[in-house]
């Protein structure tokens, strides 16, 4: 009974916090363009062989890590591949149906941000199985139903066992791994990702804390897709 109190006072907290426009973006915003400063980018970089010019300085062009191709299924048996997402933020995560408790309390969380976000068609949500052996389309519609956010925000995917693990691994940075029957590795973190490809941040899925950055690094995101869709050519 205790334990389940706790988990109910969790949940209205993080209502509460999602519900408030995040103290990060006012920050960020309300003081003009110059207090604006973007997130991180995550990944391996190079220094290209190119330049672009600042106060009539050039600067060497910055080749950050993007993620590659891939090709899955969502619960309505629809194919999803990066390009779907062109110009679009994306926030990532791993997880399997048979997971005790801690896939559920990941996705019930995120569901709360997801909601926020649903009038809003540069925001969408990834959930990649790491046991797509189990996993069919019928059965993540049966899971994605009790999280109440339609296949047009929230897709979730399966596909062929080395393109997950690939796309966990080499695009976005993560562990993913079949140990034995029912045992898997893999990360707990949702994982942003920009209009461009690229990785912007990684939360836990299960802390309220890391929740609230994320809503507010969300909103941090939308105003850079913004201003570059603003910016003079």
């Amino acid at each position: 009974m205790k334990s389940s109190s706790g988990k109910l006072k969790k949940i209205v907290i993080l209502v509460l916090i999602l519900a408030v426009p995040g103290f990060l973006y006012y920050l960020l915003t309300a003081k003009g363009k110059n207090r604006y400063k973007p997130l991180a980018i995550y990944g391996p970089k190079v220094v290209a062989k190119t330049f672009h010019t600042v106060h009539g300085k050039p600067i060497p062009d910055t080749v950050y890590h993007k993620i590659s191709a891939y090709a899955l299924t969502d619960q309505d048996g629809k194919q999803v591949s990066l390009e779907f997402f062109n110009d679009k933020i994306v926030i990532y995560s791993f997880f399997y149906t048979h997971c005790p408790t801690l896939c559920k309390e990941q996705h019930k969380n995120l569901s709360l941000i997801a909601k926020n976000y649903v009038k809003n068609r540069m925001i969408h949500f990834v959930s990649i199985t790491v046991d797509p052996d189990r996993d069919s389309v019928p059965v993540l519609k049966n899971y994605a139903r009790q999280f109440g956010v339609n296949t047009d925000k929230w897709r979730f995917v399966t596909g062929d066992t080395t393109a997950i693990y690939k796309l966990a691994r080499a695009g976005l940075l993560v562990n993913a791994l079949k140990v034995g029957n029912n045992d898997f590795i893999y990360s707990d973190k949702l994982i942003l990702v920009d209009a461009d490809k690229r990785i912007r941040g990684y939360y836990s899925g299960t802390s309220v804390t890391e929740l609230t950055r994320l809503n507010d690094e969300i909103k941090v995101q939308i105003t850079e897709e913004l201003r570059k869709i603003k910016a003079p050519n």
